[in-house]
């Protein structure tokens, strides 16, 4: 359709790449304007690989231009400053655009300095890891593994309090690790301890329950209601806040713990960038310290502010910080946008659509999908069964889910 509207969207990440190349297809006339100031694109779905040795770290870069279509404009700058109310976005470089329809979709950033003792330069020496940093990081996350399994030792994983992107991935990193140390040089010689500050291991209580077992069949000792607040490196020791519960009258306690480590993986609170909790399109209610964008989690359009919608790792949605939600959250904000340009209202609808390749061992995963109510959603019923460790199920994360991705970046998936 012919349209002179003014779009722009702030992050040309899975989300704003593909959704730019959708829009691109249907609107003729639209400017289009992604700002993102990042001159690589990640495959983040493949930092889990790279963190445990099965894959390059170049094997998740690319360049951000290589996926975005002719017609949209990259403004390679970070975004500023955005104002809901008169409808504007300013940049770090003070350029400063007006929209009609805004997508924010800057994903979600990691808050290193919230874990007192811990700093990036760390990561790959010492005992440490932290995959979720980016590919180098990633890299280096694997040196510091395959040191702890080449030499046995004590190994503590951890996650964040807060919302997390793909929150499986740390599951997967033991997992991995677990089962590449059992066929090592120091078989045997080994202590895995996963630490989560939730009641559960997963959210969904099937799949939880699944891994629990999992866990405790392979030796991986399980510390729920364990959160990581501090670390010293030079003692190789991490500090948990531990919360326990009374059986008999439900009051809950706070301790301090100490884990002394041999390799420590580290993922730290994530959060919505500055730019997105000064802007007011932030929940007032909701996940407060973390900042989301306040959205309807069936349409992900803004409740305040309507020509804003939010997309990827920043809507403030129940679920959906993967890339597979991505890919179902994409189509749904098009139609709607597309809707409002022609004057009627979208009718697509996001389900809280996520999907987790659990990987439990090298060449075996279990592909688990569910939606908002925790429901297994299965993509092949019948064929593959979703809490069976398959060998077809590693096979779609190991290589086809790249393929699926980059489909996606380019609209066609």
């Amino acid at each position: 359709m012919a349209t002179n509207a003014r779009i722009v969207i702030i992050g040309a990440g899975a989300a704003g790449t593909a959704l730019a190349n959708r829009l691109v297809q249907r609107l003729d006339g639209a400017q289009i304007t992604i700002i993102d100031g990042r001159a690589e694109h990640h495959y983040q779905p493949g930092l889990s690989l790279v963190a445990a040795g099965l894959k390059p770290a170049s094997y998740t870069v690319s360049r951000t231009t290589d996926w975005l279509p002719r017609g949209v404009t990259l403004l390679a700058e970070r975004a500023a400053l955005i104002d809901p109310e008169a409808r504007r976005v300013e940049t770090e470089g003070g350029t400063r655009l007006d929209y009609d329809f805004l997508i924010v979709a800057p994903g979600l950033v990691l808050d290193h300095d919230a874990i007192p003792g811990f700093s990036l330069d760390m990561v790959g020496q010492n005992g440490i890891g932290a995959l979720y940093a980016g590919p180098e990081y990633a890299a280096r996350t694997w040196q510091a593994a395959s040191h702890f399994i080449d030499n046995g030792g004590v190994g503590v994983f951890t996650r964040p309090a807060t919302e997390m992107k793909c929150a499986g991935a740390p599951l997967k990193h033991t997992f991995l690790l677990e089962d590449i140390a059992s066929r090592g040089p120091a078989a045997g010689r080994h202590s895995f301890q996963y630490t989560a500050p939730q009641a559960a291991l997963f959210s969904v209580p099937i799949v939880a329950e699944k891994v629990r077992m999992l866990y405790g069949e392979r030796g991986i000792d399980t510390h729920l209601r364990h959160k990581l607040i501090s670390i010293e490196p030079g003692q190789k020791r991490a500090r948990f806040e531990a919360t326990s519960i009374d059986p008999v009258t439900r009051a809950e306690s706070v301790s301090q713990v100490d884990m002394d480590y041999d390799y420590l993986h580290v993922i730290p609170p994530m959060r919505a960038p500055q730019v997105i909790r000064d802007s007011g399109l932030s929940w007032a209610d909701k996940w407060t310290d973390q900042g989301w964008v306040e959205c309807d989690q069936q349409t992900l359009r803004h409740l305040r502010y309507p020509e804003v919608f939010a997309l990827g790792d920043v809507a403030g949605v129940p679920k959906g910080k993967t890339a597979a939600s991505v890919k179902w959250q994409v189509p749904v904000v098009e139609d709607h946008l597309v809707a409002a340009i022609e004057g009627h209202e979208g009718t697509e609808t996001f389900n809280g659509y996520t999907s987790c390749p659990l990987i439990t061992r090298v060449g075996r995963a279990m592909l688990v999908e569910f939606d908002y109510k925790d429901n297994l959603v299965p993509s092949f019923p019948g064929l593959i069964a979703p809490l069976e460790e398959l060998w077809i199920s590693w096979l779609m994360k190991e290589v086809a889910l790249k393929a699926t991705y980059n489909a996606m970046l380019r609209g066609k998936a």
